[in-house]
């Protein structure tokens, strides 16, 4: 699959007003939305390039499951555009799960922090690591996803004090907060958020 203009021009940029800490759309602007109000969050804050609908969707899937890993630089195109440089030290990534990494043969978050790295001209450091494996986040709730990530990550060096945490969707937020929490237990003191797209809820 290669992204054709129609498709690119398809895809629905995420642009303001948003909430000021996850990023989500609404009416008027925010400190912090009815989704991530009364969370605690790692990340200072999270923004998407695009929605994910089924445009979206049939990208990412392309990509992370058929094999066209090309499409990483087609989504890292999209975010450069959409969103501007994030003034940190570093990218980094969330890690894959190893079982997934070997069913795709690649690492979709990663890529996409390196392909970004290289249009931003910010360095891609390998901060975190998996401690465990864990259920996949597809079709469960809120509630459930906050609990399969818990513990899930933990630094893997010592971060810089700016991160930006590149990952290819923002669905809950669950798996960014897990990550950004351990990046700042690595030594961040404020994380980013950048991802392709984001569910709309």
């Amino acid at each position: 699959m290669s992204l054709c203009d129609a498709c690119r021009d398809g895809l629905v940029r995420l642009a303001p007003p948003l909430c000021e800490r996850c990023g989500a759309p609404g009416a008027w602007p925010i400190s912090r939305c009815a989704e991530c109000k009364g969370r605690r969050l790692g990340f200072a804050t999270a923004r998407a390039a695009v929605v994910y609908d089924d445009v979206a969707r049939r990208l990412v899937s392309a990509w992370k499951e058929r094999g066209q890993r090309h499409l990483a630089r087609v989504a890292a195109a999209v975010v450069a555009d959409t969103l501007a440089r994030p003034a940190v030290a570093a990218l980094a990534f969330v890690p894959s799960d190893r079982d997934r990494t070997l069913e795709r043969g690649h690492r979709p978050a990663e890529a996409l922090a390196r392909e970004l790295g290289r249009s931003w001209e910010v360095p891609v450091e390998h901060l975190l690591r998996r401690v465990r494996s864990v259920d996949r986040q597809r079709g469960l709730g809120l509630k459930e996803r906050r609990q399969n990530v818990t513990g899930v990550f933990a630094p893997a060096r010592a971060s810089p004090a700016r991160v930006c945490l590149v990952d290819d969707i923002y669905t809950s937020g669950a798996t960014a907060a897990a990550a950004a929490t351990a990046l700042r237990k690595g030594g961040a003191r404020r994380v980013e958020v950048i991802t392709f797209a984001r569910a709309i809820r």
